[in-house]
């Protein structure tokens, strides 16, 4: 130990402080430095994009690119980096560019969802491009819109929409005609659409709580420029009850969950499955009660008299109004809750 202390002494430099600063080294190879630090996610998300809307890679190249950057925007700050780098247009530009094949816009839509995912400041960005149109197209059955991508495609509606009142206005306007197609896709040929889309409905009309606070009272916290500032500024964005119970009745949304529920369509691979399916009905029970007792609407007379009947056939097939509040996940008193509304 001894030796070693005087060789670093005998081979050190008194620094000079008139001496000029020391040349930087230039033969470390950059690439060694990234390996080392790691390169900033900002770069990465940028080569990502890049290589997902470059037509002359593999498809499984450009999917593979967009998996990876679904990894980066989990974290919120690079989601809001998103329109910082100017990476929302080429993103969204992928749900429509001819050299996008279903698997690419499929995994396009699964990026767009996680970014806007609890994120006001990037669902505002998204929705300045007006992408509602584009969104809703998918939930039509075609070739061109499988099962994934219809799946997708309400993962992304449900980040857009939630605690977003601005998205869920633009839901009547007569080129998105949202409301339809969210309606028709209460039927459509698989379940699992059915399921998701019954549960954002739901989820759609829960009514907020507002927070306590006292009337004219001044704001003593600064707003900071984060991602939850448009919830600061604008608490009542994150309310859409008021909005959608009326828009519910006024397309037909509740015509359809009623003849959904009570008539159910066969499900399955091969449409051989006729019997009801547990989460889609427990879920439309659940809004339900929701419209007509915790927002204090009422359905129209003839679907509320094929909803009543069917309850009641339902609990004599049940033997008793226990055993069905259990089937839906309802206490007993939500029940007669509801059976009350319904007449």
């Amino acid at each position: 130990m001894q030796s070693l202390l005087r060789w670093s002494i005998e081979n050190s430099t008194n620094p000079d402080p008139n001496a000029p600063p020391p040349e930087p080294r230039k033969d470390i190879d950059p690439g060694i430095i990234d390996m080392i630090l790691g390169r900033p996610d900002a770069e990465l998300m940028k080569e990502d994009m890049g290589v997902a809307t470059d037509p002359s890679k593999t498809e499984d190249e450009r999917v593979a690119a967009l998996d990876h950057l679904e990894m980066l925007i989990e974290q919120i700050d690079n989601a809001n980096d998103l329109a910082k780098l100017k990476l929302w247009e080429p993103l969204h530009a992928l749900l429509t560019a001819s050299t996008s094949t279903l698997e690419i816009k499929m995994q396009a839509l699964w990026v767009i969802g996680t970014a806007v995912q609890n994120n006001p400041s990037a669902q505002d960005a998204y929705l300045a491009l007006d992408p509602l149109p584009t969104l809703v197209s998918f939930l039509t059955p075609s070739h061109s819109s499988t099962l994934q991508t219809r799946s997708k495609t309400i993962y992304a509606l449900s980040g857009l929409l939630k605690h977003n009142a601005p998205a869920v206005q633009q839901l009547t306007n007569p080129s998105i005609n949202g409301w339809r197609h969210l309606r028709d896709a209460l039927s459509d040929p698989e379940i699992t659409v059915r399921r998701k889309t019954v549960f954002l409905l739901s989820t759609l009309l829960l009514p907020t709580a507002p927070a306590p606070s006292a009337p004219n009272a001044p704001i003593r916290e600064p707003i900071h420029a984060n991602s939850h500032v448009a919830h600061v500024s604008n608490p009542d964005r994150a309310s859409t009850s008021t909005l959608v119970a009326p828009a519910l009745q006024t397309h037909g949304v509740l015509k359809a969950l009623v003849q959904a529920i009570t008539s159910p369509l066969p499900h399955g691979e091969d449409g051989d499955m006729v019997e009801p399916d547990v989460a889609f009905e427990e879920t439309g029970i659940r809004l339900f009660h929701t419209y007509l007792v915790l927002c204090g609407q009422q359905l129209d007379k003839e679907d509320a008299e094929v909803l009543r009947r069917w309850v009641k056939a339902e609990q004599e097939r049940e033997s008793g109004e226990k055993q069905l509040a259990e089937r839906w996940a309802l206490d007993l008193t939500e029940l007669k809750e509801l059976s009350a509304k319904l007449g």
